[in-house]
């Protein structure tokens, strides 16, 4: 106070016991042109906000992938393989940091597309001047190229995946199989006829996961063109789907694990079967990552957060785990390149 009662302007009085407030300062992050992806993670670690978020992802995903008792199990949803972010995926897959995939019928559909000699292409979501988004729309209907926001896919690339599914794939398999089984045999018949043909594209994420003895899940299967022609093959032939016959195997992978980890890209079906893995396992995820661009506040599972899963006992009370909410196709390549290169060196 001055002499006269007046609050002193200058503050010097000294500030109230704060229990909750741990003195550590935002500093700004700094850059320069000859950084690595991890050093770029680290200085994110120096700010706040969703820069802080991405650097605590990447501390837990390091701790993860780094560990040798931790099984991974990844959820990969969206429009992760048109958006070219397949061979991130293949590699995490054939260098051993995930144990479980489960994914998308729509996923590994564009996924054999690419290992067979198709390629998506750079496109546009904004119309031709003059036009309107209809009508944008409108024209890649008559010239059949299907557009995913800004990316396009010509629609013959989906009758030489429908040739390649009835020549190579369901000929191999059973009459009623687990869609394991089936996700396995794609993988082959990919792996297989990449290389036969010498197709430039890599083989992929299927193939990976069936080189390397990843199991690959795909609990919505059904809501995929994979999904449509499996049950189309079924109408001619004997072959079916068992869709619950995967639970006992993904369920024991889980109850056995001595840890596990939980690295969730998008949401939806396989951010939930990943987690609800725990629900009857003896333990919970010891870690969690989840790069996500749904808010919580609707009460949706793909934007749920991970402190939510632990309510339900699908995280250890002692897990670390860290959200980004943010596009994965910007904080995939980010997370997982500086996570590999503190692991690797």
């Amino acid at each position: 106070m001055t002499d006269d009662g007046d609050p002193d302007p200058h503050g010097t009085h000294e500030p109230p016991e704060r229990e909750t407030f741990d003195h550590d300062p935002i500093d700004h992050a700094s850059v320069d042109g000859g950084m690595t992806v991890g050093e770029l993670a680290d200085a994110y670690g120096d700010a706040g906000i969703g820069a802080a978020d991405l650097h605590a992802a990447v501390d837990v995903a390091t701790e993860m992938f780094g560990s040798e008792d931790a099984t991974v199990f990844m959820g990969l949803a969206g429009a992760m393989v048109p958006a070219g972010m397949r061979e991130i995926v293949s590699e995490l897959l054939r260098d051993g940091y995930v144990d479980v995939l489960v994914t998308t019928g729509a996923n590994l559909t564009h996924d054999a597309i690419e290992a067979i000699g198709g390629k998506h292409h750079h496109g546009s979501e904004e119309p031709a001047e003059g036009t309107t988004p209809r009508e944008h729309d409108e024209s890649l209907r008559d010239e059949e190229v299907d557009r995913i926001y800004n990316v396009y896919l010509p629609q013959e690339y989906f009758a030489a995946f429908e040739e390649h599914l009835r020549a190579e794939v369901f000929p191999n398999v059973e009459e009623t199989v687990s869609i394991r089984r089936l996700t396995e045999e794609l993988g082959r018949a990919n792996a297989a006829v990449n290389d036969r043909e010498n197709v430039e594209e890599d083989s992929g994420i299927a193939a990976a996961a069936y080189e390397h003895d990843v199991p690959i899940y795909c609990p919505a299967i059904q809501d995929s063109v994979l999904g449509l022609q499996a049950w189309m093959y079924g109408q001619t032939s004997d072959f079916r789907l068992d869709a619950t016959a995967d639970m006992t195997d993904l369920n024991d992978r889980a109850f056995e694990a001595d840890s596990a980890g939980a690295f969730l890209v998008g949401g939806g079906v396989p951010k939930n079967f990943v987690l609800q893995t725990m629900l009857v396992a003896p333990r919970a995820y010891d870690y969690a990552v989840q790069l996500t661009m749904d808010p919580p506040q609707t009460g949706g599972l793909s934007g749920a957060t991970l402190d939510e899963a632990r309510s339900w006992g699908k995280l250890e009370k002692a897990a670390r785990n860290a959200s980004v909410y943010a596009d994965a196709t910007i904080t995939l390549p980010i997370v997982v390149a500086a996570a590999r290169e503190r692991i690797e060196g």
